[in-house]
């Protein structure tokens, strides 16, 4: 059971009331959170209602079944507490109540969770060293987008460390914290079957996707200059990529951990002035029919007068320039308004050398390894077997199911709740891994921006741009998209 103070600065946001509260409440349910546990939820001005009624609300829109009546809500609202207080202002009288509410426990870690735009990230840590709250008990929890390029992440990373040390900094991607993720590097490194066959004598080609169904409509101006490339790659694809390419730590420690993925981040084959119209695809959703409806394009959506620059789809080509793998190209994609909402990483074998029957050769295909993040965890292996069909003498694919069935399983957000609280940063990410993943996107945004390169278009509904298509066909290679369930 995890006892904590936690403190959601942006508390009544999209983030606190789609993600957080709702993983608190489920494990304060599960009886993982200590009912002593404390709860609050910083806003300009408190909602109208008492906090009882607003978090059914919330809790019920995130498809929980609760009411104002039940016991368990009512026993978890009685840990929260909203706090009306300016950001800005480190003399707001709500500053002065939080402090000595904090101050009334000593006997739990403090969790300052910044679910805030990044431009008050200053002026927040800023208040919290005024009132003495970044003491050694305190962490403090950064939620993307760390920057804009690489100047702003080193700035936002040098004004919270005048504050807190790189001990109580945590850089959470909530990807990291997916059970199928925590599932991939205990398969990895205590399986000597797995570490024999993970290098480019075995591997063809790894592909690691975010799909995303939904449009952009109603996220105001946030998405409008900052695109697919700085909102998913730099961060999410980026921080699968290295899980996936890292050499077996030393350790499954914090410190570890980030030196194998740094060695990733520094091996990426950069892309240069003749491969960014090759090796990397920029789209932009136009009008089109997602799930038998009609919908606007991007411009539409965000009710932008003319044309936009601002990528929604990208693909990318690149390398992990290493003995490992070496020849082996990983693709990156990901992309709003394409058929199906998922997120997975493909690890496809190469081909058998040699087939040894002709009923084989043509139904015979690669070994997969599917590591599936979203809409549910999962993991599995694809393989051939023979067709048990009455007077079939050829193949048929199999999958092999590598889940372990725990219905108590830990949701992401939840899991890294926790590591902040026991001061865990392996599941986090170090500022030097934040500074080389924008070094390598900012390369690439240097080169549309010199090579003129604007989005192409693609229609909502399909799977992104033929040019992305062409990407991998090039390669003798295709997308993998089967129906996810």
């Amino acid at each position: 059971m995890h006892l904590f103070d936690l403190v959601i600065y942006g508390g009544t946001g999209d983030l606190s009331r789609k993600k957080l509260l709702p993983a608190l409440y489920a494990g304060f349910v599960s009886g993982r959170v200590d009912p002593v546990s404390r709860i609050f939820l910083t806003t300009r001005s408190a909602p109208d209602e008492d906090v009882l009624p607003w978090l059914a609300d919330v809790l019920a829109a995130n498809g929980d079944d609760v009411s104002a009546d039940d016991q368990k809500l009512q026993q978890f609202a009685a840990m929260v507490s909203i706090v009306p207080l300016s950001l800005t202002d480190k003399e707001d009288d709500g500053w002065k109540w939080l402090v000595e509410t904090l101050q009334s426990c000593a006997d739990r870690p403090i969790i300052h969770f910044l679910a805030i735009p990044p431009s008050v990230f200053t002026s927040v840590c800023a208040a919290l060293s005024h009132h003495q709250l970044n003491t050694d008990r305190c962490r403090i929890v950064l939620e993307k987008p760390l920057g804009h390029d690489l100047a702003s992440a080193r700035e936002i990373n040098a004004d919270v460390a005048c504050h807190f040390d790189e001990s109580q900094t945590f850089r959470i991607d909530h990807y990291l914290g997916k059970e199928a993720v925590q599932n991939l590097l205990a398969l990895r490194f205590s399986n000597i079957l797995f570490e024999r066959l993970w290098n480019n004598q075995t591997i063809d080609h790894v592909q690691i996707s975010i799909a995303e169904d939904l449009g952009l409509a109603g996220r105001g101006g946030y998405y409008e200059g900052v695109g697919a490339l700085r909102d998913m790659v730099q961060n999410h694809l980026l921080q699968l990529l290295c899980l996936v390419a890292m050499e077996p730590p030393a350790r499954m420690d914090a410190e570890s951990i980030r030196e194998e993925k740094l060695k990733v981040l520094k091996s990426l084959s950069n892309i240069t002035n003749e491969t960014i119209k090759t090796d990397v695809v920029r789209g932009q959703y136009s009008a089109g029919t997602v799930a038998g409806q009609q919908v606007d394009g991007y411009c539409e959506d965000m009710n932008l007068d003319g044309n936009s620059n601002t990528e929604t789809y990208v693909a990318i080509k690149t390398f992990v320039e290493n003995w490992r793998w070496a020849g082996v190209p990983f693709y990156l994609r990901t992309g709003k308004r394409l058929p199906d909402r998922f997120a997975e990483i493909m690890i496809q074998f190469k081909d058998v050398p040699h087939s040894s029957s002709p009923d084989w050769q043509y139904h015979n295909r690669p070994n997969r390894f599917i590591i599936r993040l979203q809409p549910v965890d999962h993991l599995a292996l694809r393989m051939m077997v023979k067709n048990s069909a009455e007077g079939q003498a050829d193949l048929k694919e199999v999958e092999l199911n590598l889940d372990v069935s725990d219905p108590n399983r830990l949701g992401p957000y939840l899991r890294l709740i926790f590591a902040v609280a026991e001061g865990d940063q392996s599941l986090f990410v170090h500022r030097e891994e934040v500074e080389y993943a924008w070094r390598w996107v900012d390369g690439i945004i240097s080169k549309w921006d010199y090579f003129n390169i604007t989005p192409v278009e693609y229609p909502a509904g399909s799977w992104g741009p033929y040019e992305a298509h062409d990407l991998l066909r090039s390669d003798g290679r295709a997308w993998f998209h089967e129906k996810r369930g």
